[in-house]
């Protein structure tokens, strides 16, 4: 029943408002709907007339970063939209999602062409996109709402890590990044949103003030290429640890 700590193991790097040092050996990266359905040409919301240029954005960014995180033991977790085929995890208030009127394809419908329904559980559309590997030791999590801590194991797997800190990747920003962040702050986590691992197909100004809010009230704003280049550097990969996650 002993639960034994790691060591200690402190990272210091550029962020807004202030910089953090944060605990590698207690920090989890959670990547938010990098999925077909969302990123790829052949998904949804490219079949409905979205741009998706934007939500293809992290990939490259992320491919550098994955393999430094799992090299330092980091656990990556894939939190997904992964829906019943029957859709009764589905609430009916969640079901205009892209599909306002009611008259197009929504969640669950059949996406023409791919043979997948919109966002099922362990179908393509809801499989992360090809340029992003999952490895057997990723973590992956289905989630039903935009935030994933709703009816999801997400909490009791984080708690379980013994994570506090946990940094933010994926799409849309403003939205499942987003939800998934502020319950995240609500419930201890310290969040750091990853700016170039993170994009939206919504308008400029919803990306704005996802900045404004969580430099604002729930977390911190930095750059995995800010993380990266930290990790690469003996002194602040030694530098003395503050508070967990605090500036």
């Amino acid at each position: 029943m002993v639960r034994c700590a790691s060591p200690s193991r402190p990272l210091t790097f550029a962020a807004t408002p202030q910089s953090v040092t944060l605990d590698l050996s207690r920090t989890a990266l959670v990547v938010v709907d990098m999925q077909n359905d969302f990123c790829h040409r052949d998904g949804w919301l490219s079949h409905i007339g979205v741009d998706i240029a934007p939500a293809r954005r992290p990939i490259g960014p992320l491919r550098a970063m994955l393999p430094m995180l799992r090299a330092r033991d980091v656990p990556i977790i894939w939190l997904n939209w992964g829906n019943r085929p029957d859709r009764l995890n589905l609430s009916p208030g969640v079901l205009h999602v892209y599909n306002p009127d009611g008259a197009g394809i929504g969640l669950g419908d059949p996406l023409p062409g791919s043979g997948s329904a919109i966002l099922e559980k362990s179908s393509w559309s809801a499989a992360v996109v090809d340029e992003l590997p999952v490895v057997e030791s990723d973590i992956r999590i289905d989630k039903y709402r935009m935030s994933g801590f709703w009816d999801t194991p997400l909490d009791s797997i984080l708690r379980n890590l013994r994570i506090d800190t946990l940094l933010f990747a994926g799409v849309n920003a403003d939205q499942c990044v987003f939800c998934t962040l502020t319950d995240a702050n609500c419930l201890g986590y310290d969040c750091i949103f990853l700016e170039d691992c993170c994009a939206t197909t919504s308008p400029s100004f919803c990306w704005d003030a996802t900045l404004y809010n969580i430099r604002q009230c729930f977390g911190f704003v930095a750059t995995s290429a800010d993380m990266a280049a930290a990790m690469l550097d003996p002194l602040a990969a030694s530098s003395p640890s503050s508070a967990h996650g605090a500036p």
